[in-house]
């Protein structure tokens, strides 16, 4: 794949991974696995055939929609039995929360609970100071707010992220962290995407229902759907049911590099930010009926697919992100979704607008935060929908 391929959709697909070093597994990689119906791509089954690879041990994808269907699998549950991924299994979404989160205000938009056009401070007094009295519920949803980052106190480097893996994050202390920097641009004028106003959002949801977000988003969104296999995870490090563990390429005990199990991680700095777990069956089904009107209904929905007509903080091109979505142009035409990743993982969901075609992947990456997006990931959707442009 070339270079200006690869960078041009991980900037604007969000996530982006760079590949790890060689493995050398004692056993021969599974054969991929895969079902279809309809006029899908034959370039899919062979993109993630072949795995464990050095930027991936597995990989888990659906496609959906109108132009046809196709489910396949590959790779390995783990690296020391070496026995075939899991389709079924479950996996950290990462920022694809966002979708969920957006999705939940928006509904409690539509039932005039929340005012798009509010300020956060107005719902948050003791919580957004003075400097961020301006900025208002739509902006943090669309990343237009100009509020920093949260000092998360960890470090820089993957070893120092994983030597504080188990650190519990409240959201509150990440707001008050982030509101108490100087605000990165006026409101509106800019965009850049952060985690810090989902973090936000978050706890709007839990002002204005009296309830947690968590249980309003299973109130809201997984009951009614039937996302059984979906849960926000909270404190909780590990992962409940069958996973297929992920791995991240760091400097080990002895000195050397090479792959680290990194499947029990907590995920509370991420929290409405990044902290969903689920199965590609079931972001496939909440992909489907998101982007037909019943998770979000009426004019509201509307909001996830308009993009502030602004420039990016960092690149100057122009805004990639709505209300919980980004947009690109795959194949001339508009694809819309979001990707996600924590260590080990790496998730996206898409569709065309008119739900012709959707995409749903787990890449079990080892580098999934790396600046670069994986090359698997990186030709699965090149593979679904074309080329940029």
């Amino acid at each position: 794949m070339r270079k200006p391929v690869r960078t041009l959709l991980a900037a604007t697909l969000v996530l982006g991974v760079a590949a790890g070093p060689a493995l050398t597994p004692a056993f021969a990689a599974p054969p991929a696995a895969a079902s279809t119906a309809g006029p899908v791509s034959p370039d899919l089954s062979a993109v993630i055939a072949g795995l464990p690879r050095a930027d991936a041990t597995a990989a888990l994808v659906r496609i959906g929609g109108t132009e046809g269907s196709w489910q396949g699998s590959s790779g390995v549950h783990d690296l020391t039995s070496g026995a075939p991924a899991d389709p079924a299994a479950r996996f950290r979404a990462g920022s694809v929360t966002k979708v969920f989160t957006a999705a939940t205000v928006l509904q409690l938009a539509a039932e005039r609970r929340i005012d798009l056009d509010r300020t956060a401070r107005s719902y948050l007094p003791e919580l957004i100071p003075g400097r961020y009295a301006a900025v208002t519920v739509r902006q943090l949803l669309n990343h237009t707010h100009g509020i920093p980052a949260a000092d998360l106190a960890v470090g820089d480097t993957v070893e120092e992220w994983y030597a504080h893996r188990f650190d519990v994050h409240s959201p509150e202390a990440m707001v008050r962290s982030a509101t108490a920097k100087p605000r990165e641009f006026r409101p509106g004028t800019k965009q850049h995407y952060l985690n810090i106003g989902y973090t936000i959002a978050g706890l709007i949801v839990e002002r204005v229902t009296g309830d947690t977000y968590e249980r309003q988003v299973e109130r809201r969104i997984l009951r009614p759907l039937g996302l059984r296999d979906t849960y926000l995870p909270g404190d909780a490090a590990e992962l409940v049911g069958p996973y297929n563990h992920g791995y991240q390429t760091m400097r080990l005990g002895d000195g050397t590099t090479g792959l680290r199990d990194v499947s029990v991680w907590g995920a509370s700095d991420g929290w409405a930010a990044g902290d969903l777990v689920s199965t590609t069956a079931d972001l496939e089904r909440f992909t489907r009926a998101l982007f037909a009107g019943r998770v979000v209904r009426g004019p509201l929905l509307e909001e996830m697919f308009t993009l502030p007509k602004v420039a990016d903080l960092m690149s100057g091109a122009p805004a990639a992100y709505s209300a919980g979505l980004s947009m690109k142009r795959l194949g001339g035409r508009e694809v819309w979704g979001k990707t996600g990743g924590r260590w080990g993982y790496n998730t996206a969901v898409a569709s065309t607008r008119d739900g012709g075609r959707t995409l749903v992947y787990s890449v079990n990456s080892t580098d999934a935060k790396g600046q670069d997006m994986n090359p698997t990931a990186l030709k699965l959707m090149v593979a679904a929908y074309g080329l940029p442009g």
